[in-house]
């Protein structure tokens, strides 16, 4: 058991776009990232994906609709439906997803990183 501040682990990298593993719980995978610039169109067929806003403002873009989800709130994108994420200025951000979640789903791309670390 271990306390984990946010602050700090997010004090830990700079990079964007890469998730960091803070904890793991009942098969899921509690990561921490800091976000900027546009991400690419992918999906996760098998599992759902929150995200939480701990700094900043995130637009995650539809097909058919954009969300924005500002400091202090979470959304929860459901299996299958393909988004991409914007973060316009830097954005930090917890997600809860299942350990098997691939970063960029059944999308290769330069920003994948399916070898997250855990800090």
């Amino acid at each position: 058991m271990r306390k984990v501040n946010l602050k700090e682990k997010l004090g830990m990298f700079s990079d964007h776009w890469s998730p960091r593993i803070v904890g793991e719980l009942n098969g899921q995978q509690v990561k921490l990232a800091k976000l900027k610039g546009e991400f690419i169109w992918h999906s996760h067929e098998d599992e759902d994906e929150m995200f939480f806003i701990v700094k900043g403002k995130l637009k995650i873009e539809f097909r058919d609709k954009t969300v924005e989800i500002n400091e202090n709130e979470f959304f929860i994108v459901p299996r299958g439906v393909e988004h991409k994420p914007i973060a316009e200025d830097e954005v930090h951000v917890m997600l809860f997803e299942p350990a098997t979640t691939r970063h960029t789903g059944e999308e290769k791309h330069e920003l994948t990183n399916n070898s997250q670390e855990f800090i």
